[in-house]
């Protein structure tokens, strides 16, 4: 029965053509609407490593004076002095540590015919290829070694490799990057994770991944300067030195774990290290350690700002004025229906088979509504597309956004029909025959 009705739901929508038109119209602009804003929210704020953001940590101190502290007051901190960083790498804590900032710097190609451009990478230790799953496509990483002493070796990107060398390995090559030769290690595979959350204090937080990454000691002794935020509450000495001794914070530092239960050892472990700097003079506010996974650490960075919610809150709004209008236009379709209903009623059709024929006709508006929809949303994100390559990069749906759009449409359509089909159904068969 279900298909039989559907196949009169089909031939209603050739049933007032205009009419119909306006409703498929009218749902589609509210659906595209919605899911378009919707798409650029759900791309801001997925968990970009599911499988591990309950195990990764970011910790936080309040390293500024204590003149003018007001305790309870909101921390402002968001990345950690160098000193502390090198401190937590050699703690021991965890599964894995990292520290990373981000740097930018000109790369010389090999290539005679390729001029030299700037690009933007990350200068992490060792293990945040492991931590945050990096795949590779060629080679490694830099060996422990290398880390230790700070070699000048590099991971390229997919893209910065194929740039440079074309589907040749570049592994074992050299190429001059800040104006010293580095040797390419490795080459990852395509990486952008979004939001991204392994470097959100500085820079953009969206794109297309890095394009390049050299050890974290290599950075420090080529004194390459930080892109990205730092934030110093005193004056520090002059020059690089003085910033790596200083209590600018600039270093962004993450914990792995072997499980979400070991969250509170390591709570505890940050707070006894605090005291420990505390004895030394340092952190001298003792306010309260913060220790944010992925997804807190998210929020708290404010990766989805109020401006993105407040969109996707009136987009719904017009979604629900476009169901008000769909509700007027399906009263106006199916009251001209009184005597079809009245004569099926005649003949037997209980009002539970009228309602449901109605309420399938209405799913099938939601249906070509959902489809139209889906095309304007399309092009509603292509259009938010043009803003930046950084707003480009999440201006795009997933599968789960297109199974949700033609979810939304029907559920639209059918809750738009319930009002509409109840008053078809209270059609008095004597009444609407004598009529005639």
């Amino acid at each position: 029965m279900f298909s039989y009705y559907f196949k009169l739901g089909l031939r209603s929508l050739r049933r007032n053509p205009a009419l119909t038109a306006l409703m498929v119209l009218t749902l589609a602009i509210g659906v595209a609407a919605s899911v378009s804003t919707l798409t650029i929210l759900h791309m801001m704020s997925g968990d970009p490593i599911p499988q591990k953001s309950e195990r990764l940590f970011v910790p936080i101190f309040d390293v500024a004076p204590v003149d003018n502290y007001n305790p309870g007051e909101k921390l402002r901190e968001n990345q950690v002095t160098y000193q502390d960083a090198m401190n937590l790498l050699k703690s021991g804590q965890g599964e894995r540590r990292v520290a990373l900032y981000g740097i930018a710097s000109p790369i010389e190609p090999p290539r005679k015919d390729l001029p030299a451009f700037s690009a933007s990478g990350v200068a992490p230790t060792r293990e945040f290829f492991a931590m945050f799953d990096v795949p590779f496509l060629r080679g490694q990483t830099w060996s422990v070694q290398d880390d230790e002493r700070g070699a000048d070796v590099v991971v390229l990107s997919r893209k910065i490799a194929e740039k440079l060398y074309g589907e040749a390995n570049p592994v074992g090559q050299r190429i001059n990057i800040m104006g010293f030769p580095f040797t390419v290690v490795g080459v990852t595979d395509k990486w952008a994770p979004k939001p991204r959350y392994y470097k959100l204090v500085g820079g953009e937080q969206f794109g297309d991944g890095e394009d390049f990454f050299i050890p974290l000691g290599s950075a420090i002794r080529h004194e390459t300067t930080h892109n990205g935020g730092m934030n110093c509450s005193e004056r520090s000495e002059p020059g690089f030195q003085g910033i790596l001794r200083s209590n600018c914070t600039w270093i962004q530092f993450w914990f792995e774990t072997a499980s979400s239960a070991d969250r509170a050892g390591l709570q505890t472990y940050i707070d006894s290290y605090a005291a420990e700097q505390r004895k030394l003079g340092r952190m001298k506010r003792a306010a309260p350690n913060k220790l944010f996974n992925v997804k807190e650490w998210m929020e708290e960075r404010e990766v989805v700002d109020k401006d993105t919610k407040l969109s996707a809150w009136l987009a719904f709004g017009f979604l629900l004025l476009c169901l008000v209008n769909t509700i007027g236009l399906l009263l106006a379709k199916f009251s001209v229906r009184a005597a079809e209903v009245g004569i099926r009623r005649a003949l037997g059709a209980s009002r539970r088979e009228i309602f449901r024929q109605f309420l399938i006709e209405s799913a099938v508006v939601g249906l070509a509504g959902g489809v139209l929809g889906l095309v304007l949303a399309f092009g509603a994100l292509a259009l938010i597309a043009m803003q930046s390559s950084e707003v480009a990069s999440i201006a795009h749906m997933d599968l789960t956004m297109l199974a949700f759009t033609f979810a939304m449409s029907v559920l639209a359509a059918i809750l738009a029909g319930l009002l509409p089909t109840w008053r078809a159904c209270q059609v008095t068969p004597a009444i609407q025959l004598k009529s005639q």
